[in-house]
């Protein structure tokens, strides 16, 4: 009796994962799914988890991957605003957004049939684009005058209206000016171009700069000019106070010309002895003929 029970349970349990299988299926967290019937799509799934369906030939599940992919456009030359060959190439991050959109309109979901559809919109776009601007706007010597953001900004705005409009279920994440180039051609005279720019730059520098110089010169000459006016003035008043004292010492000096000796003599000696000096000198000799008396009256002592 347990070997048939043993084999009725394993059945029972083929039957039950057989069934499983049948009628549900998993979307992973990198995944979406549109669910078809009959070969119609009527179920988009975005979302992760376990669903039930109808086996096959009823309903069948389609899944594509819902991380951001990225794609190239060729390089393509393009004519700009002011009649300029320029060579661009784009790229553009985009994911499926809309499964259920996605699914029929690129042929049970190729993302090869998607990519050549995006790169016809990416080219149509970039071209109409490309000729609202000036070459100068994609190379120029200065880079303030470099326009790339607003001309991916107007790119990826076109790209996403069209996409849109034709219900593709295709989201466009970013896009950007991969590289651009110039035909041969034009090539000599974009760089005779930029080097004319690049000569204007520089004189126009370089007279800024002169311009500063002479500014700073003009400061520099005119706090001089204040400092020595204020220097003089000062030396002016300080003659001036010691020709007042002079004025008032003089006529005592006048009355005894002794003491005036005496006072020059001691001024020269305080001159002299002014850093710790060590002297030898003949007391007879001025102004050290004051010490005469001195050391006469001490050598007595």
């Amino acid at each position: 009796m347990k070997r048939p029970v043993v084999t009725l349970i394993v059945g029972a349990l083929l039957v039950a994962i057989f069934a499983l299988l049948l009628f549900t299926f998993q979307v992973r967290q990198s995944e979406v799914a549109v669910v078809t019937t009959f070969g119609q799509p009527t179920r988009n799934i975005s979302e992760p988890g376990a669903y039930l369906k109808w086996p096959w030939p009823i309903q069948r599940v389609y899944k594509f991957d819902r991380r951001v992919q990225v794609f190239e456009d060729k390089f393509t030359e393009g004519l700009t605003a002011d009649n300029n060959n320029l060579l661009t190439a784009v790229y553009v991050g985009w994911r499926i957004e809309d499964a259920q959109a996605f699914f029929p309109k690129f042929g049970g979901g190729s993302i090869q049939a998607a990519e050549r559809m995006l790169e016809g919109v990416l080219g149509n776009a970039k071209g109409a684009v490309v000729g609202r601007y000036q070459l100068s706007d994609f190379i120029n010597a200065d880079p303030t005058k470099l326009k790339f953001d607003q001309i991916e900004r107007d790119i990826l705005a076109l790209v996403d209206a069209q996409l849109r409009t034709n219900n593709t279920g295709i989201r466009i994440e970013f896009l950007g000016i991969k590289k651009i180039g110039l035909p041969e051609s034009v090539t000599q005279t974009v760089f005779d171009r930029m080097t004319s720019e690049r000569k204007v730059l520089v004189s126009r520098l370089e007279n800024e700069g002169e311009a500063e110089a002479q500014k700073i010169r003009a400061q520099a000459n005119r706090q001089a000019a204040e400092i020595l006016a204020a220097a003089e003035a000062e030396a002016t008043r300080i003659r001036g106070e010691g020709e007042a004292a002079a004025a008032q010492i003089l006529p005592v000096f006048e009355r005894n010309p002794a003491l005036a000796n005496f006072e020059l003599r001691l001024r020269a000696l305080e001159q002299a002895l002014k850093e710790r000096t060590t002297l030898i000198f003949d007391e007879r000799t001025p102004p050290f003929d004051v010490f005469q008396g001195f050391l006469t009256n001490r050598a007595a002592r």
